[in-house]
């Protein structure tokens, strides 16, 4: 089992690092988005399409558009520091017990 267990171990610090790496291309974007980027530019064609659809889909299910202020990013981030909680710790307790 404890395989298995070394297995679930890598799988959780690989997650996290895809987790923390994945927000920081989002606050990369949010802070791009603060001035008026070249949309040619290979490095903000890159954030925009790696973030977009996800921050779409978050934009078309909460409307959280005040004063201009997009909060998606946030929202996002909030939920990516809960799998990191959640999940990632989760499958490393669950990884500790089968070892």
């Amino acid at each position: 089992m404890f395989v298995f267990g070394n297995f679930l171990k890598a799988v959780a610090t690989v997650v996290d690092i895809g987790l923390s790496f994945y927000m920081w291309i989002i606050v990369a974007r949010a802070v791009i988005s603060w001035v008026n980027p070249d949309p040619y530019n290979p490095i903000v064609r890159f954030l925009t399409s790696v973030t977009e659809p996800l921050l779409y889909q978050v934009r078309r299910r909460l409307p959280l558009n005040l004063g201009g202020i997009d909060f998606s990013p946030f929202i996002v981030i909030l939920a990516i520091i809960f799998l990191q909680t959640f999940l990632v710790e989760s499958l490393l307790q669950f990884a500790t017990q089968l070892q």
